[in-house]
This record gives C-alpha cells, sequence and structure tokens, in this order.
C-alpha cells in the first residue's frame, strides 16, 4: 500500500504534463475527432507534416540496399559512423560554405533529441534559455525535462522575425542559451543575414557584459526545404558559437525513421571540450546515436531530397486560393507550413468547425498563438483541391470574406 497522499509519479512527469502546449497537443493526438478519422480516405489531413503519398523509390532502395549485412558486426552497437558523418559535413560545407569536419557531426535519433543532447551540453539546471512564440511546441516540455528555464518573447508580428528589442530586455547574467528555428514552424519565415549578424552582435555584446557565454542554438529541421530559390543563410555563418541541429526526417519526408544530428561550426571555440561533452551525453541519455541502418544510408540519402518544386506549387495553390477568400496570411519562404489569421477570433472554434467537415488544421493555441491556424503543405494535391471549398464555406459563415487582406 502507498503513503497516504503520495504521489506515485514524480513531479518532474507531472510538471510536463501540466504544459498547457503538451496537454493540448496530447488531447489532439489522442481525443478529438481528428484522433477518431486521421486514418479516414476521404479526410482533408493538413495538421501535420506526415507523407500523404508514397515514399520516393530512391528513399525505399536506400535503406533496402543497407539493410544486407556486409560482415558480422553490421548490426552491432554503433555510435557515429565515420562515413556517416563524413557525408553529413560534405553537405554543410555545401550548403553554408563553412569548413565542417566529420568530427563535428554528432548523429542522433532525429532532430528531437539532438536539441536537449546540445542544450544539455553547454546548459545546466536552473539556467534560462530564451525562445520565440510561436514556436516549435515542443521546446518549453524539452527545456523543463532538463531543468532549465523557459523565457519566452515574442516575435515580430508583421515579418515573424525574432524582435531584437524583446530579446535583448529578456537576457539577463542566467542566460545561457537562446533558440533560434530557421526556416520557422510554423511561420515559414527565413531570418535574413541583416538579423543574424544583429542577432550576433547582440550575443556577443550580452556575453561580454554578463562575463559569461550565450550560446545559440539554432534547429534547422527546414533548412533544405526553402522556396523561391532562395539562399539559406545558417546563424552559425555570423555567430561562432551557435550549436545546429538537424533532421533528416524532413529533407526525406519519412519522419518515422529517426536521424539528425548536432554540428559545431568550424570556428565554434574549444571544439574539443563540447565534442567530449556531447559523446559523453550521447551514451548517458540513452544510446541516442541513430541505428545502425539508419547511418549506412546516409551517405545515399545525401544525394537527393523530397520534391521542393511540388512543394512550392501547393504552396501558391493554397496561398491563392485562401487570400482570394479573405484569409490573411504571408507567404511562406520555407518549412512545410502556412500560418494564417483565424477568421474568427476563437481559433480553436474555427478548426473545430473545419473537423465536422474532414478538413483538419492545427489551432493557433498550440504554438501559443491564439487567433491563428497552421496547416502543412505534406497533404496531397487532392486533399487541397477537396478543402477549398470548406475553407470558402468557413469564411465566408464568419462574415469576413469580403474583408480581404490588403
Amino acid at each position: 500500500m502507498g503513503i497516504i497522499g503520495e504521489s506515485p509519479v514524480s513531479g518532474r512527469s507531472i510538471t510536463l504534463a501540466s504544459v498547457p502546449s503538451q496537454r493540448r497537443i496530447d488531447t489532439f493526438l489522442r481525443d478529438s475527432v481528428y484522433a477518431w478519422r486521421q486514418n479516414e480516405p476521404d479526410i482533408c489531413d493538413f495538421a501535420f507534416g506526415n507523407p500523404h503519398e508514397m515514399p520516393q523509390a530512391a528513399y525505399v532502395e536506400a535503406l533496402s540496399d543497407a539493410l544486407a549485412p556486409r560482415n558480422e558486426q553490421w548490426f552491432a552497437y554503433k555510435t557515429n559512423e565515420p562515413e556517416a558523418q563524413a557525408a553529413a559535413a560534405a553537405s554543410l560545407q555545401r550548403l553554408l560554405g563553412l569548413p565542417f569536419e566529420p568530427a563535428d557531426i554528432h548523429l542522433t535519433t532525429g532532430g528531437f533529441t539532438a536539441i536537449p543532447l546540445a542544450l544539455k551540453a553547454v546548459a545546466d539546471p536552473g539556467d534560462e534559455v530564451i525562445f520565440t512564440l510561436p514556436p516549435w511546441f515542443f521546446y518549453e516540455p524539452l527545456l523543463l525535462e532538463a531543468g532549465l528555464v523557459p523565457v519566452k518573447i515574442r516575435c515580430d508580428a508583421e515579418t515573424f522575425d525574432v524582435d531584437l528589442a524583446a530579446l535583448g530586455a529578456a537576457i539577463t547574467p542566467r542566460t545561457r542559451v537562446v533558440i533560434v528555428n530557421t526556416p520557422n514552424n510554423p511561420t515559414g519565415r527565413i531570418y535574413p543575414p541583416s538579423l543574424l549578424k544583429d542577432l550576433a552582435d547582440m550575443l556577443e555584446g550580452a556575453s561580454r557584459s554578463n562575463g559569461r557565454r550565450v550560446y545559440l542554438l539554432s534547429d534547422e529541421a527546414y533548412n533544405r526545404i526553402v522556396y523561391d530559390g532562395a539562399r539559406f543563410h545558417s546563424p552559425a555563418e555570423y555567430y561562432p558559437y551557435t550549436l545546429l541541429a538537424y533532421t533528416y526526417g524532413k529533407t526525406h519526408l519519412a519522419p518515422g525513421q529517426r536521424i539528425g544530428y548536432v554540428a559545431l561550426p568550424p570556428a565554434m571555440p574549444d571544439r574539443g571540450a563540447l565534442r567530449e561533452a556531447l559523446a559523453a551525453l550521447q551514451m548517458a541519455l540513452g544510446w541516442i546515436y541513430p541505428n545502425a541502418l539508419m547511418q549506412y544510408a546516409l551517405p545515399r540519402l545525401e544525394q537527393f531530397s523530397i520534391d521542393i518544386g511540388e512543394l512550392q506549387r501547393k504552396r501558391d495553390l493554397l496561398v491563392d486560393a485562401l487570400t482570394g477568400m479573405g484569409y490573411r496570411l504571408q507567404s511562406p519562404e520555407g518549412s512545410f507550413y502556412l500560418f494564417a489569421h483565424a477568421p474568427i477570433a476563437d481559433d480553436e472554434a474555427f478548426v473545430d468547425a473545419l473537423a465536422q467537415r474532414g478538413v483538419f488544421v492545427l489551432p493557433g493555441v498550440l504554438f501559443e498563438t491564439p487567433g491563428y491556424f497552421r496547416m502543412s503543405l505534406t497533404a496531397s494535391e487532392e486533399m487541397i483541391q477537396r478543402s477549398l471549398p470548406v475553407f470558402a464555406e468557413a469564411i465566408a459563415g464568419s462574415g469576413q470574406a469580403k474583408e480581404k487582406a490588403t
């Protein structure tokens, strides 16, 4: 018999379960119209960045080829396979023009584990970590699990950029990390070089004035998902104290196959100490290296991606159609998502009304930004076409159909 009044679970788990965004996403996944209907063939599913068409043949072939064992150690314990590290480092060199070394690449089970690995390498319990709203909805739970203190600032409402004035006001002597996400989920914004340079100057100045280094964690899950021929720029190009988190689940639209990494830029001071810290944490966090199969496949996975042109065509179709109906939104520069104003103040009620018609999007409250909704471009074109009359009826019913964005 348990002690009277004693909770059977830890205080940490109670805290994590009580995070509003965590609680809402859990409810959405387990107890919502979407949870009941997500596998029905006639719905229009814009909720998450999941595939809705068969995977690329090249992806299947890469995994199939890696499955055949070459020796008796093929499925033995793996840490960071040198061939995988070299392929990832070469890819980053091509993308960013920086001479990453294979040893700078610390392979993980997706970006989900890359983020807490990077945080725990440089921050101790009680340290403050700043991130911008609207956020990826798992930043706060990951921070709390690590014993870190989330500090939230609101983005620039007009541009969706990091509000540097708000960031400067939020930095304290306890600030250890600032998280940026570019291309951004959910807004689709790619932060421009001018902003990244000013951000680097601000963090360098804050580090000097506080006598303690402020690190930058750049969440770049979508750094290959950019539109209109844009050149992606990473904060690592401007601030040497940047830890870069990446996942291949977006590049190949295969989020269930987990592989990603934390990368240290070549100009990072004390790289040797950080390499050792990351290696120790990878083991202590539960051997969070990717499975052998994914590491063997990685050199081939670096040779191709999903069809970015197709995503851009779907973006253009939706942006043109929705703005024509009167929805207010900015065309995303990258990522999988559109982030639009809901036509009524209660975004959850709006999302529920769409769900009753078989169209599923996420409400802004999941991103701590009421009054918006997010939809994924990974929906099939057939879903998009079937959804448009529903979106038209929804905004007409709200009375805002004629109040088109200017």
